[in-house]
């Protein structure tokens, strides 16, 4: 406060001065600085008095109209304040006040001068004071506003993956059953690697992101499944960028794009069928690729029955959506050598860090 007093005081003891030289009337710096210090740090004083009267008395609560008055009453209180303390301080620096005969003169005199002045000022003041507290209370309004938006992200994206889970459990124990009495081999192979799935997804249980490559190994237990059930039905391949393998993406988001392949694109043909999984990163994004050789879309089917998805996929797409907002991109689209493609394109940095 008082360095900002300071720089008040030199920006008028300039203004006076220079104003004063292209005058016929003398001018002395050394008396400029001191009335204008003077002036200031009397400000300086009195400044702490008139920020705790504004934050005392607040213009905006129920009775502005009362509080009003007051900083009516106050403001004329500091301006008589000021104007006594520069009068004192006149009669020490120049030993008796200039002009005048009479001290109570001279004392009415100083007040009444610069009473605009210090009416002016103390509204400055609390003008400032309401300015940075409706400021504070903006900042901490949005900073909590984060925090609620955070918390609701992260509730809606813990919701989603509760969804998600159950979903893919209840599909692997349906085919487990299937294979029980059929193949006890691999029966007992699935279940281990449910098994081991499972123990993937819980280590990384309160985690939304981890990295691609701790992605792809939930996926190859997966696949490991998959396998199982549909034996040399089903062959994958995976074309994978090195680079690419430490990016974050959301936890258990290529399971249900892959289980959609294999459910439409391989599970309905008795021919054999291919998955191929490619990731690259490049200019700042990472882009997935799942393909399969299976019918594809129907195009003759209109657009919404297209693509009504199942719960994988509008799980899928909903996460997107809260982590990356429109930042990312899912698409389905037909390949024109036959199959689906589904893309995926997200921020190769970690934007949903915040939310693990």
């Amino acid at each position: 406060m008082l360095l900002v007093w300071t720089a008040i005081g030199l920006f008028f003891t300039f203004q006076v001065y220079f104003a004063m030289i292209r005058s016929d009337r003398p001018v002395y710096l050394s008396e400029t600085v001191a009335v204008q210090f003077s002036y200031a740090y009397i400000w300086a004083l009195v400044t702490p008095l008139a920020l705790w009267l504004a934050r005392r008395y607040r213009l905006e609560q129920e009775y502005w109209r009362r509080n009003l008055l007051l900083h009516v009453l106050f403001s004329t209180g500091c301006a008589i304040l000021v104007g006594c303390m520069l009068y004192g301080f006149n009669s020490l620096y120049w030993d008796k006040p200039r002009g005048t005969t009479s001290p109570l003169w001279s004392l009415y005199r100083t007040v009444i001068l610069n009473a605009i002045e210090n009416y002016g000022i103390y509204g400055l003041i609390l003008l400032a004071r309401h300015a940075l507290d409706y400021y504070r209370r903006y900042t901490a309004g949005e900073r909590r506003a984060a925090q609620l938006q955070t918390q609701l992200a992260e509730a809606q994206l813990q919701a989603l993956k509760m969804q998600l889970q159950p979903h893919f459990l209840f599909n692997t124990l349906h085919s487990i059953s299937a294979l029980v009495y059929k193949d006890v081999e691999a029966a007992d192979k699935m279940i281990a690697r449910l098994g081991d799935f499972l123990r993937l997804t819980l280590e990384n249980s309160g985690t939304q992101e981890v990295t691609l490559q701790q992605e792809l190994e939930f996926l190859k237990c997966y696949l490991e499944i998959e396998r199982i059930r549909f034996q040399d039905r089903l062959t994958t391949t995976l074309n994978i960028d090195p680079q690419a393998l430490d990016t974050q993406v959301p936890n258990l988001i290529l399971q249900p794009i892959v289980e959609n392949a294999i459910r439409h694109g391989i599970a309905p043909r008795a021919t054999p069928g291919q998955i191929d999984i490619l990731a690259e990163r490049k200019n700042g994004t990472l882009r997935i690729r799942i393909k399969d050789n299976g019918p594809g879309l129907n195009l003759n089917r209109s657009l919404e029955s297209r693509f009504k998805e199942g719960v994988g996929l509008a799980n899928t797409r909903a996460r997107l959506e809260q982590l990356y907002g429109a930042a990312h991109r899912f698409e389905l689209a037909n390949d024109p050598r036959g199959g689906l493609v589904v893309t995926l394109e997200i921020p190769s940095g970690k934007p949903g860090s915040s939310l693990n």
